[in-house]
């Protein structure tokens, strides 16, 4: 399968997140696609309910809504290309919504990835934005759902009247745009690894519920107009680890606990490793720029390298903590961050008051905002300061070249690190935090496991 030069390839991660069953559990009862004898790629065209299995490589061109029933199961092979029509459903076009209501097992692999896209000719990047289609949307009933080594991609569409996530409550008609993935079940087990989501209009991944492991995946380009690559919300215990999240619109996590409620339990996140770059720039105002914690999340972010973004983590009304409308949990860290900027000058540039402007990153770093927790959160982190640009010495990657406001990926960068990067030492000291999933997630069969914190900041250390 071809792509254009601009896009984002599928990287190899160092941080693996290992699968420790060899149980098969493959539904083979038919399906669509098939590779017909290792000859031309089967081409199905299909629409409304699906099951069963999708061949190894065989082509799948989606022409209306497609929903995996409940207590149903769809398994994807290697290699399967899934390719949505754009012109969306019905006269209002409604884009076309990939719903989860029973399970999703995606199993590409690294030489053979699965691809959920758009036509060939429409993958441009002129169309980044466009929302092209729905997204995968995982409803309350879907109880497991395994995307590892996939690429989803030119997400977003609008949704509308006629749309089925406006029409099951999950998302309202002319208020929300579709994420890459959305999840929905506080019961759920949802494993996100070794995947590519990029060039979305909305979220790359949207949790309102469930038990996840998000790790060493690449996220570019997420948001057009506000959105996060990851958003946590109420009802989630999640792991995010060992991700690049390059140019998300706000930023790289929103981790919050809106939705809280004596059935949908507080947010709670371990957030480490990370490598997030160029965050929040292309949002004007005074939000965005690398980490949002909110509403009261029990969260950990520890061990994360910021690079060239607007601000550093946030949280607000840490005056009131433990309050699960507004507040910060007391019982959060968020520590032993590394902070690098470039000396780029952003071409939308926050005018803040008393002509205390920021439009470069070491500006916003330590810029007196009113969501920065001074003394507790980021006590110990690494900033950089217009002296200094504490450069995280990138094996492929001039923290000085790329525009802050660029949402383009580079398939050569490498975000690996030289033997005498800075970012090697000053990680969090303590060996109290353990993912939560260090232990295993269960799916499909399979127990997947969190990584385990690295001692350095960011997603990687040397090669």
């Amino acid at each position: 399968m071809k792509f254009n030069a601009f896009l984002v390839s599928a990287a190899l991660m160092s941080m693996t997140l290992v699968a420790c069953s060899d149980d098969d559990n493959t539904v083979d009862n038919g399906g669509n696609g098939g590779n017909n004898g290792g000859n031309e790629p089967t081409t199905e065209m299909v629409s409304g309910n699906v099951e069963g299995v999708w061949k190894a490589n065989s082509i799948v061109k989606v022409g209306g809504h497609i929903v995996v029933p409940e207590g149903k199961t769809l398994t994807i092979e290697e290699g399967v290309q899934v390719i949505f029509d754009d012109k969306g459903v019905g006269v209002n076009h409604a884009p076309i919504e990939f719903t989860v209501n029973g399970n999703l097992y995606c199993e590409g692999t690294e030489a053979n990835p699965i691809l959920m896209s758009v036509a060939e000719e429409d993958r441009t990047e002129a169309n980044i934005f466009e929302g092209l289609w729905g997204g995968i949307v995982a409803s309350s009933t879907c109880e497991e759902m395994l995307i590892d080594h996939t690429i989803i991609e030119y997400t977003g569409g609008q949704v509308i009247e006629g749309s089925p996530a406006a029409t099951n409550g999950v998302y309202t008609a002319g208020d929300d745009a579709y994420p890459q993935i959305t999840t929905n079940n506080i019961n759920g087990k949802y494993v996100i690894t070794n995947s590519v989501l990029r060039n979305g209009w909305s979220d790359g991944i949207y949790l309102m519920g469930g038990n996840a492991i998000i790790a060493n995946n690449t996220f570019a380009a997420n948001g057009y107009d506000g959105a996060e690559a990851v958003n946590v919300k109420a009802g989630c215990k999640v792991d995010v680890a060992g991700n690049v999240m390059f140019s998300p619109n706000t930023n790289g996590m929103k981790l919050s606990s809106s939705g809280q409620s004596e059935n949908r339990g507080q947010a709670k996140v371990q957030a480490y490793n990370n490598t997030i770059i160029n965050a929040g720039w292309r949002r004007d105002g005074e939000k965005g720029g690398c980490i949002y914690t909110e509403k009261n999340a029990l969260v950990n972010v520890i061990n994360n390298l910021m690079v060239n973004c607007k601000f550093r983590a946030m949280t607000p009304n840490y005056e009131t903590p433990n309050d699960p409308e507004e507040g910060y949990d007391e019982n959060s860290i968020v520590d032993y961050n590394y902070y690098t900027s470039g000396s780029q000058k952003s071409d939308v540039v926050f005018d803040g008051p008393e002509d205390t402007g920021v439009a470069y990153s070491w500006q916003g770093y330590n810029y007196a905002h009113e969501n920065y927790y001074n003394g507790v959160v980021d006590k110990n982190s690494v900033i950089a300061t217009e002296e200094n640009s504490e450069d995280p010495m990138f094996v492929n990657f001039d923290i000085n070249g790329v525009g802050l406001t660029d949402y383009v990926y580079d398939a050569a960068w490498d975000f690996h690190v030289q033997a005498n990067s800075p970012v090697l030492s000053g990680a969090y000291p303590k060996s109290d935090i353990t993912p939560y999933f260090a232990g295993g997630l269960t799916v499909n069969g399979k127990s997947y496991k969190s990584p385990a914190i690295a001692n350095h900041f960011g997603a990687f250390g040397t090669k």
